[in-house]
């Protein structure tokens, strides 16, 4: 009979899959598979919750990289995460002291912190977006680390 939750759990996993194509449950389906092929076998419960376990880690481990570097690789970034690593100009001068500091980028004018604590860009300094926290932008002169 745990064979049967198994393949159950296989297809229910398998199925939230195909709809969300997002990568979150086929790592364990491939754990619910080899669990239920080892519960045909005779194993006992605690081998099978134990060979469902490693499998799904050793899945998400070994593979998860690759995934994350082919399978997602043509998507665009949108939106504020389409903005970093692009290059700002200072409106206001950023003084993560005095909480000042505004830079426009792509016509829009930002909120605006450096990212390096006691640092100071006047106006008129070509910066780079390095993250983005809320509604500011973190910004620093160096291009590098983008």
């Amino acid at each position: 009979m745990i064979s049967i939750y198994w393949l159950i759990a296989f297809v229910i996993l398998v199925g939230i899959e195909v709809m969300t194509m997002a990568l979150t449950t086929i790592w364990f389906a491939g754990g619910a598979f080899v669990a239920f092929l080892v519960s045909l076998f005779g194993a006992g419960l605690e081998i099978q919750l134990a060979v469902f376990v490693i499998v799904s880690f050793l899945l998400l481990f070994l593979t998860r990289p690759f995934a994350a570097k082919y399978i997602n690789s043509n998507t665009i970034k949108t939106n504020a995460d389409g903005l970093i690593g692009k290059e700002a100009r200072v409106t206001a001068e950023i003084n993560n002291e005095l909480g000042t500091g505004s830079a426009v980028v792509g016509g829009q004018e930002w909120t605006a912190r450096a990212q390096e604590e006691g640092t100071v860009y006047a106006e008129g300094t070509q910066v780079w977006i390095k993250e983005i926290q809320g509604v500011k932008l973190i910004v620093s002169t160096s291009k590098e680390d983008l």
